[in-house]
């Protein structure tokens, strides 16, 4: 738990709704209107994040508006789970072994998804990455899943949502 506290503190990481850790470390001065991602008023063009999960932890499923790329950093590696809006799920398994991981995912805008730890490849204690979103991230565009109502959508991935949700209903 030190190792987990010293990156904490390090990078300035606070709480994140969705799970895990977070600090901002850019948001773009160049800002484009919210309309073309069908939000309200502006958005940056481009957000990124420090994201630290403690293995045993999970970041909840939910989606955003934009298009969020993750890069691995260091630690345990990450499964970066996604359900698509025609009913695909994927796994990406973000680490630092050339032959199994890959360093960079990307997940589209308007798919659900949620990460943890891998559980089978627990040796530091947490995964530590690092996430790009354009165009830029705002809570507005955040939206955490109700399992009952993400279940409904996709049946076939009950369990996996059922883990990785923090509301039943909604």
């Amino acid at each position: 738990m030190q190792k987990i506290e010293d990156i904490a503190r390090k990078l300035m990481l606070q709480p994140h709704p969705e799970g895990g850790y977070f600090a901002e470390t850019y948001r773009s001065e160049i800002e484009i209107p919210g309309s073309l991602i069908g939000a309200h008023g502006p958005r940056n063009v481009c957000t990124g994040i420090h994201f630290l999960i403690p293995a045993g932890e999970f970041s909840a499923f939910h989606r955003i508006k934009s298009d969020e790329m993750w890069h691995f950093y260091s630690g345990d590696p990450l499964l970066v789970h996604q359900l698509l809006p025609d009913g695909t799920y994927h796994c990406h398994e973000l680490g630092s072994d050339w032959n199994r991981h890959r360093f960079q995912a990307v997940v589209p805008a308007g798919a659900w998804f949620a990460s943890e730890p891998d559980p089978k490849h627990s040796k530091a204690g947490y995964s530590l990455v690092g996430c790009t979103v354009s165009p830029g991230f705002d809570f507005q565009d955040f939206e955490l899943a109700s399992a009952d109502a993400l279940v409904e959508i996709f049946p076939g991935h009950e369990e996996l949502i059922r883990r990785l949700c923090r509301q039943e209903g909604a």
